[in-house]
C-alpha cells in the first residue's frame, strides 16, 4: 500500500505548465499517507518523501517535470559528530543496491542502532530567515516567500534533541532544508562536525576510465558562503555505491552540506544551535540558458533584496561641500543614492561625535533629495597587528591569509569594529554600506582572541559574526554592495565580474569588455546583483586616454558607458567628483536615466543572451517578463565603425507569447510578427556605427 501511495502521489502532482513561465497552480502542501507510514512535501514540481517506520528517511525525491528521481538510495538524515562520537540522524539499512532504489525494499530495510530515532514531526509555516526592512524599489516579491514546511523531530534519552527542518516554496523547484539542537541533557555538548544534507543522487552519465562530472540537474547552495563562491556543498564518490560502471568507484553522487572545518562549538545545558541553510534547485534540462534563469529566479525567491538596483554614484571626495555637489547633480539626474567612495576621506571608524554629526547632517540633507547616502570600509586585505590578524596555522604568525594579511573577525579589534559601524549607521542615518573585502574564510589558530576558542572553530565563529552583521543591516533597510557573495544573507550586489586594471585601457576597449562582462555576469546573476564602473576620473591608471573628464569633451563615450549600462538593466559605480559638468552634460545622463525608469520592471526582469560581444559583429540581450505589459526589451549594439543592417532572430518563448508579437524598433510605428513553431520572430535591423536598437516586444 505504502509503496503503490508514492507513486500514485507523484503522479498526481506533476505540472502542468512551465514554471518558468507561468506560475504554477498548485501550493506546497505536507501529505501523509492514508496508512500513517509516509508522509511527503510537495508543490507540482519536486516532491520528497519520507518512510516513518522503523526510523525517518527520504525514501523519494522527484522532479515531477520530468519525472525523474533525484536519488538512488537512502542515507541519514543527517549527521551529527558529538563530542568526538559520529551519529546519524534517522536513515534506514539494509539497500541492497545504491544504483537504484526500487520502493518494495523499503519494508525489509531497518532503523540504525546508532541513529538519533525519530520521535515525531508537524507541519510549519514558512518563516523570514531575518528581517527584510523595504525601504527602496524592489521586485514585487513575497518575503517570506510562500509554501509550506515541515519538521521532524530526533531525540536521546540523555536529553539532546536534533530538529531536521524542510521549507518548499510555491511556484519554484526549491527546497531549503537545515538542523536545529536542543541541549537538554543538563551538561555540555560539544559538536565538532555537522553534515546537514546526504544525498546519494542519481548518475547523469557513466564514464568507466575517466573521472565522471558531478550532477549538473541538481543545483545545490548554502548560506555558508564567502570567498567569491558558495561554500558548505561537497559532490564526493558514494562508498555503498559498488555497482557503478566507474573502474575506480570515483562518481561523485554523494552530495553532503557540511562546514570544511568545524564548527565544534560547545553548546551549554539548555542552549542550541543552527546550522547553516542548504538550498537544493531541482533543474529539468542542461540547457545553460534555462538552467540560469532557473537560478536566477531562485534568487528573486529566496533572497528578495538581490531584485533592489539603486542608481548610484561613487563620489570621491567626502567633505560636506563635494558631498553636497554630488547629492545635487544625482538628485537633478535622477540617482538615488551616493556612496562616499574609498579614497574619498570618508571614515567609517572615526566615532568623534563631531565627525558623526556631520554625517548625519549630510544623510539629511540627502534624504530631502529623495537620495540615500552611505559609505565605503575596508574589512579584509589589511593588516591591523600582531595580537589582532588572522594567525596562521602553518606559521603560528600572521600572514599567509587568503588576501595575505586580514584582521580575525574574534578579536578584540574585530568586536570593536563591528560596534563601530552598528554605532555609525544608527547616529547618523546612513542608508547604504559597501564593505570591501569582506569576510573571505580565513581561518585562525589564535587561543587568545574572545571571540573563537581555537583553530576548529574560528572559521564558524567569524561567519556568524558577518552573516549576523549583514542581517542586521537587511532589518534597518541598510543596502549592501559586497564583493562576495553574501547574498543569501542580505548583500544586495556584487561586482558583475571585471579586472580593475581594464578601466585604465583606453575608452574603446573598455565599452566592449563592459559588455562582455555583463553578457558573462548575468549568467549566475540577476543584473540587479552586480555592479559595473564608470572611471570618470582616472582609475588604476591610463591617463586621459581611459577617463571621461572632462564629461563634456568625452560626451559620446560617456554616452556608450550610460547606455550599455542602463540598457542591460546593471548599474554601475560613476566614480568621480560629478555626474554632470554642462547643460548638454546633464541631458545625456538623464535622458538614459529616464529610459531606465521608464522600462524598469522589465529591465530588472530576467535575461536572455542573444551574442556575446567580440567586436566583429553585434552583440546584444534581451529582457523577458511574461506578466508584464511590456513582454522583452532587446537591446542590441554594434561596436563597428560603420551601420550594419541584420535580420535579428529574438527568442521569445520566456515573453509567454505564443502566437503574436507586437514589436516596436527605436520608438517608431509599432508592427505585429507571428512566432514560429520555436517561438521565434526574425525582425530587420539597422544598427548605426557604434550604436544601439532598442527593440520593444507587446
Amino acid at each position: 500500500m505504502s509503496f503503490v501511495w508514492l507513486a500514485l502521489a507523484a503522479a498526481a502532482a506533476a505540472p502542468r505548465s512551465d514554471w518558468l513561465v507561468s506560475p504554477p497552480g498548485r501550493h506546497a502542501a505536507v501529505e501523509p499517507s492514508p496508512d500513517g507510514r509516509d508522509v511527503s512535501l510537495a508543490n507540482g514540481l519536486i516532491r520528497r518523501a519520507w518512510r516513518l517506520k522503523p526510523d525517518c528517511a527520504t525514501v523519494a525525491f522527484e522532479n515531477l517535470t520530468t519525472g525523474a528521481s533525484i536519488i538512488r538510495g537512502v542515507k541519514p538524515e543527517a549527521i551529527l559528530t558529538l563530542d568526538g562520537a559520529e551519529t546519524p540522524v534517522g536513515g534506514l539499512l539494509g539497500q541492497p543496491d545504491y544504483a537504484y532504489l526500487l520502493p518494495q525494499w523499503l519494508d525489509a530495510m531497518t532503523a540504525d542502532p546508532k541513529a538519533l530515532h525519530c520521535t515525531g514531526w508537524e507541519r510549519a509555516p514558512v518563516e523570514e530567515r531575518f528581517a527584510w526592512k523595504r525601504v527602496r524599489y524592489a521586485a514585487a516579491t513575497q518575503w517570506p516567500p510562500a509554501g509550506a514546511g515541515i519538521v521532524f523531530h530526533y531525540g536521546t534519552p540523555a536529553g539532546l534533541q536534533a530538529d531536521v527542518h524542510y521549507e518548499m516554496y510555491d511556484g519554484i523547484p526549491v527546497l531549503a532544508k537545515w538542523v536545529t539542537l536542543r541541549n537538554r541533557s543538563g551538561h555540555t555538548v560539544r559538536l565538532n562536525r555537522f553534515v546537514s544534507e546526504v544525498l546519494a543522487v542519481v548518475e547523469e552519465e557513466s564514464r568507466v576510465e575517466a573521472d565522471p562530472p558531478s550532477p549538473r540537474l541538481l543545483y545545490a547552495e548554502t548560506d555558508f558562503a564567502f570567498g567569491g563562491e558558495s561554500r558548505g556543498t561537497v559532490w564526493s564518490p558514494d562508498p555503498q555505491y559498488t555497482s557503478q560502471v566507474n573502474y575506480r568507484l570515483r562518481s561523485p553522487l554523494l552530495l553532503e552540506s557540511r562546514p570544511p572545518m568545524g564548527p565544534n562549538v560547545a553548546i551549554p545545558a539548555g542552549g542550541g544551535f543552527e546550522t547553516f541553510r542548504t538550498f537544493l534547485l531541482a533543474l529539468d534540462s542542461t540547457d545553460r540558458e534555462r538552467a540560469s534563469l532557473a537560478r536566477r529566479r531562485m534568487y528573486r525567491v529566496i533572497a528578495p533584496w538581490t531584485t533592489e538596483n539603486p542608481i548610484l554614484m561613487h563620489a570621491r571626495r567626502s567633505d560636506p561641500e563635494a558631498a553636497k555637489l554630488a547629492i545635487d547633480q544625482s538628485a537633478a539626474a535622477g540617482f538615488e543614492m551616493v556612496i562616499l567612495s574609498f579614497g574619498s576621506g570618508f571614515n567609517a571608524e572615526n566615532e568623534d561625535p563631531a565627525y558623526l554629526a556631520q554625517l548625519r547632517s549630510l544623510a539629511e540633507y540627502a534624504r530631502s533629495k529623495h537620495v540615500e547616502l552611505g559609505g565605503y570600509s575596508l574589512l579584509a586585505s589589511r593588516r591591523i597587528s600582531e595580537e589582532d590578524d588572522a594567525i596562521n596555522p602553518k606559521t603560528g604568525k600572521p600572514g599567509g591569509a587568503i588576501f595575505e594579511n586580514s584582521p580575525c573577525l574574534g578579536s578584540r579589534w574585530g568586536a570593536d569594529y563591528f560596534r563601530k559601524l552598528r554605532a555609525l549607521f544608527t547616529a547618523t542615518g546612513f542608508a547604504v554600506l559597501e564593505h570591501d573585502g569582506s569576510y573571505p574564510g580565513d581561518v585562525c589558530a589564535s587561543t587568545k582572541h574572545p571571540g573563537h576558542e581555537g583553530l576548529e572553530d574560528s572559521q564558524w565563529r567569524q561567519y556568524e559574526t558577518i552573516r549576523d552583521f549583514y542581517r542586521w543591516c537587511r532589518a534597518q533597510g541598510i543596502y549592501l554592495n559586497v564583493p562576495d557573495w553574501y547574498f543569501l544573507n542580505g548583500s544586495t550586489k556584487t561586482a558583475m565580474g571585471y579586472r580593475e586594471t581594464n578601466w585604465s585601457l583606453p575608452r574603446e576597449q573598455q565599452f566592449l569588455l563592459g559588455r562582455q562582462n555583463i553578457f558573462d555576469g548575468t549568467w549566475d546573476k540577476l543584473p540587479s546583483m552586480g555592479w559595473m564602473f564608470v572611471p570618470l576620473v582616472q582609475y588604476h591608471g591610463g591617463g586621459d586616454a581611459a577617463t571621461l573628464e572632462p564629461l563634456k569633451d568625452h560626451l559620446d563615450a560617456y554616452e556608450q558607458h550610460l547606455a550599455q549600462n542602463f540598457a542591460s538593466g546593471v548599474q554601475a559605480c560613476y566614480r568621480g567628483p560629478r555626474l554632470y559638468d554642462s547643460p548638454e552634460t546633464e541631458a545625456v545622463v538623464r535622458r538614459w536615466v529616464d529610459f531606465y525608469k521608464a522600462h524598469r520592471a522589465v529591465l530588472d526582469s530576467d535575461v536572455i543572451h542573444l551574442r556575446r560581444p567580440d567586436g566583429r559583429d553585434w552583440d546584444g540581450l534581451l529582457h523577458v517578463n511574461p506578466q508584464l505589459t511590456e513582454k522583452g526589451l532587446a537591446v542590441l549594439f554594434n561596436p563597428l565603425d560603420r551601420a550594419i543592417e541584420r535580420r535579428i532572430s529574438l527568442p521569445l518563448y520566456y515573453t509567454g507569447l505564443t502566437a503574436t508579437a507586437t514589436v516596436t524598433i527605436d520608438g517608431g510605428a509599432p508592427a505585429p510578427y507571428a512566432l514560429d513553431r520555436e517561438y521565434r520572430i526574425e525582425v530587420p535591423v539597422r544598427i548605426p556605427a557604434q550604436g544601439r536598437t532598442l527593440i520593444e516586444i507587446r
